[in-house]
């Protein structure tokens, strides 16, 4: 089988209660990439099966096994993976079947010969619930609407990435849903190429409706991220500045109708506004200082990661 590269691959995979797939998976992988020469990372988010066990029986020794101390989410496993990764191409995909490793291939070659950052799948014929596809379509919209970035299924996981760009990658929370736009504001060349789904083979899925309300929140925090995050004070200042010469303009407009006209204005709720416009203006402007001098000690201070890792296994299970 013909290779387009001699380069380490990493093939990262999130793994939480997944024993009737991750020996399934494993064999599909190696089948996949046969003449390559890759590791799988495996990372095991606190699994409360047999998971870890299943990944330990098969006893090969590209198999990587990163234990999680306790249950942090896919974004955070996801970037335990990332961060373990030491191959020059990391290719992250879902450990329930659904992504077929038979595509990495022909993405590593959109990634190596046309020189792309990323290469991320667009799932054809989904095989999931409506329950799955609703939020899904919803969480593309708003993508696309507020970001204008045109990424036609952000959701799909399987994705190739340059070390570089995915190392780059700050991942927290439940960012893992807008990995690919993270990468497009950090300056990668994305390609979207077509990829084959299939139905989960065992297992339950972990996603239901209350996931548009999570995107819609996460969403918000992105736009901040990409206008905002290294300039806070921009945002908070101006609206800081715009209250206080709203409430400034208020106070003297009833100052002259006090003078002027000698009407009685305590009792007036425009006086209430107008002061309220001018404290509510100060307090942003000095919370815009302050996330200011967060930013600025953010950058400077040495980065810890937000998860902690119990033990890393290769194969049968002798520590790394």
């Amino acid at each position: 089988m013909s290779t387009v590269t001699d380069s380490l691959l990493s093939i990262v995979v999130p793994l939480y209660n997944e024993e009737d797939n991750v020996v399934l998976l494993t064999e599909k992988i190696n089948e996949s990439l046969e003449g390559y020469n890759y590791q799988i990372v495996y990372v095991d988010d606190f699994s409360t099966d047999k998971t870890r066990i299943k990944v330990k029986e098969m006893d090969d020794k590209r198999v990587h096994l990163i234990e999680l101390k306790k249950n942090y989410g896919q974004s955070l496993a996801l970037a335990a993976g990332i961060d373990y990764a030491e191959g020059e191409y990391i290719i992250t995909m879902d450990g329930d079947l659904q992504n077929d490793p038979s595509d990495i291939p022909n993405m590593l070659e959109y990634a190596i010969t046309e020189e792309y950052d990323v290469v991320t799948g667009i799932r054809q014929k989904r095989k999931d619930s409506l329950a799955k596809k609703i939020p899904s379509k919803i969480a593309n919209f708003l993508v696309r609407r507020v970001t204008k970035l045109d990424i036609k299924d952000n959701g799909c996981a399987l994705k190739v990435f340059t070390k570089d760009i995915a190392k780059s990658l700050n991942l927290y929370g439940e960012m893992h849903r807008f990995i690919t736009l993270l990468a497009h504001l950090e300056g990668a060349q994305i390609k979207q190429v077509p990829v084959k789904h299939h139905a989960r083979h065992a297992g339950v899925s972990k996603y239901g409706l209350e996931r548009v309300f999570k995107v819609v929140a996460d969403m918000m925090l992105l736009l901040f991220i990409r206008k905002y995050f290294q300039r806070p004070i921009h945002l908070f200042g101006i609206f800081g500045v715009l209250l206080v010469i709203l409430g400034i303009l208020i106070n003297v407009y009833l100052l002259i109708v006090k003078l002027g006209f000698g009407q009685d204005i305590g009792t007036r709720p425009l006086l209430i506004f107008g002061m309220m416009f001018i404290v509510g203006g100060i307090q942003l402007f000095t919370i815009g200082i302050v996330m200011e001098l967060l930013i600025r000690t953010y950058y400077e201070s040495q980065q810890k990661r937000p998860y902690r890792i119990k033990k890393i296994s290769i194969g049968d299970g002798k520590a790394a």
